[in-house]
């Protein structure tokens, strides 16, 4: 099967690039059909740095665990120019998702072609179990429309603050202090 989504979000292409990045954001916008709570040592990071597995549970509506997921994260090379690209090619291990065996999603940040500074969302994925498609694609689609939703209602909250700036260095000084 295979689910689209293409949305032109209010926020600029590096605030959409790091709430990809972003284990709170992917909460957000699963919510509240799915959660997500971490397997790894540390729980989960704030951002993810690294390519590679992470483990998580993934828990239907943010309370029944509902089987063992890894996001797969890496950074495709070779796109155009302006375009930047975060790839899951994780999948469910356990439960629910275990049914798909084949996980793709491809998510993609540019300058939209309007010159208004806001992001041109790509987002893509390929995913399938055999005879289980039937079933599944319908819940799937509508899961993927719900996140549109959330992603086009949380983009105008999301902001850039490159290290080196007043705002980042507060932010950065605020989170150092002791509590």
């Amino acid at each position: 099967m295979r689910l689209l989504l293409k949305l032109v979000l209010d926020c600029t292409p590096d605030a959409a690039w790091r709430a990809l990045h972003s284990p709170a954001v992917l909460r957000e916008v699963t919510a509240p059909w799915l959660d997500f709570s971490s397997l790894e040592e540390g729980g989960l990071p704030t951002r993810w740095e690294a390519d590679g597995p992470h483990r998580v549970m993934s828990l239907a509506f943010r309370r029944f665990p509902s089987g063992e997921e890894v996001i797969d994260l890496s950074h495709p090379a070779g796109l155009p120019e302006g375009v930047r690209m975060l790839r899951d090619t994780g999948g469910g291990r356990s439960g629910v998702f275990a049914a798909f065996d084949r996980w793709d999603h491809r998510m993609a940040v540019s300058p939209a072609p309007d010159g208004s500074g806001r992001t041109l969302y790509r987002d893509q994925l390929l995913a399938g179990g055999g005879a289980i498609d039937v079933l599944a694609w319908y819940p799937t689609w509508a899961f993927w429309q719900w996140r549109g939703v959330r992603l086009r209602q949380l983009a105008p909250t999301w902001s850039y603050d490159p290290p080196g700036t007043a705002d980042a260095d507060a932010a950065a000084a605020a989170a150092a202090a002791p509590r």
